[in-house]
């Protein structure tokens, strides 16, 4: 059996989860649109840890492939940070739609 290179798992996992998030955000109900931003809040914090594992941490001796890995980690960073404080507002400007004006 030959060895499959990690990078095609890791591109597979990519996929699937491009779809399962695609499936998920469009199949939401308009009700249920701000609990599910809470929990992508909570799963951009998950992935804003492993982007600081993948962008700070260099893997044994190996040194191809930790350029990259440095890099898709800086730029899931930016992008989970850009979903969170994203998330942040939206949520406080719906929040502001429901307190009672001059009160």
């Amino acid at each position: 059996m030959t060895d499959v290179d990690p990078l095609i798992y890791l591109l597979g996992i990519f996929v699937l989860a491009i779809f399962v998030g695609y499936y998920v955000v469009w199949s939401v109900t308009p009700a249920l649109h701000t609990p599910l931003m809470s929990v992508t809040n909570a799963i951009s914090s998950v992935i804003v840890v492993g982007a600081l594992i993948a962008a700070g941490v260099s893997f044994g001796n190996a040194t191809e492939g930790n350029g990259i890995a440095k890099w898709l980690g800086f730029l899931a960073i930016i992008l989970a940070s850009v979903n969170i404080f994203g998330g942040f507002l939206v949520t406080r400007r719906m929040l502001s739609m429901y307190r009672k004006k001059g009160g």
